[in-house]
């Protein structure tokens, strides 16, 4: 199986390489939680191997050693710009991790058709215009998002930022949404590439979130600890879906994952639990 490493090391270690090539993995994430930092972090190492083969087994890990490294890395973004994301990484992260998608990561803004039809001046988004408000013209967001799937996911790994803009924003039908991650699903497997769709925990109702965790191949879920008996809060990461990954997880007795997110390491596995 041509597997595509997630560029966080000790999950790919048990992975095996990491994730089936071809999938499409819904990062659902309470806010803050590491959904947002899994794919910088995933991002960041991925383009640092790229640009340093010979480091591929120190920042990957030895499973990694017969993965496929995608082409590409491309960051799609509804309501966020370029210069802000890269200002929240370097912020955040180490300098080699902010120069390594600074260099490497292909953004591409949708934030025109985004704002499209809102009442949000286009001066607030860093366009020009004769009128205040964003204008009416263009093409439709969701077919602008096909389109550029279509031409550039072969391959390659896209980051969808995010799910959560495109469900609350009042232009957008949410079952024409639904039926597009269903085809993206379905594309994906001759695309041959990963595809993460971040979606943000408690902001559409249940009926929505199970309908798009039903429409992946993959979920992974980022959620604060529920303890009150710590004074730190801990991150945990959950396989709840995947049917090419949950086997070897099973074998290993693996449910949860422990994580940290730190400025040198990222986004990093510390531990992990088991479900009796």
């Amino acid at each position: 199986m041509k597997k595509i490493p997630s560029g966080i090391s000790d999950l790919d270690s048990i992975l095996h390489g990491g994730l089936p090539a071809g999938s499409v993995v819904l990062l659902f994430t309470e806010i803050g939680a590491g959904g947002l930092e899994f794919t910088y972090t995933s991002s960041a190492k991925l383009l640092k191997v790229r640009e340093t083969p010979k480091d591929l087994t120190i920042i990957l890990g030895d499973e990694c050693k017969k993965a496929i490294l995608p082409e590409k890395i491309f960051y799609i973004s509804f309501s966020r710009s370029k210069e802000d994301i890269l200002e929240e990484i370097k912020m955040s992260f180490n300098q080699d991790y902010y120069d390594a998608i600074n260099a490497g990561l292909n953004f591409k803004d949708l934030s025109d058709g985004y704002f499209r039809r809102t009442m949000v001046p286009s001066s607030w988004t860093g366009r020009s215009g004769a009128t205040i408000f964003s204008n009416n013209g263009g093409t439709d967001l969701l077919t602008e998002l096909v389109e550029f799937l279509d031409a550039n996911a072969s391959d390659n790994v896209v980051i969808i930022d995010s799910l959560t803009d495109l469900l609350t924003n009042s232009n957008i039908d949410t079952e024409k949404l639904v039926t597009i991650v269903k085809g993206m699903r379905r594309a994906s497997k001759s695309w041959g590439g990963i595809i993460y769709l971040l979606l943000s925990k408690g902001i559409v109702d249940k009926r929505i979130e199970y309908l798009l965790t039903d429409s992946v191949d993959g979920v992974f879920s980022f959620e604060w600890s529920k303890t009150h008996r710590s004074s730190q809060r801990q991150r945990y990461m959950t396989v709840e879906k995947f049917m090419s990954v949950l086997p070897h997880l099973k074998r290993e007795k693996i449910a949860r994952f422990t994580a940290e997110v730190t400025n040198y390491a990222g986004y990093h596995v510390v531990n992990y639990e088991k479900i009796r």
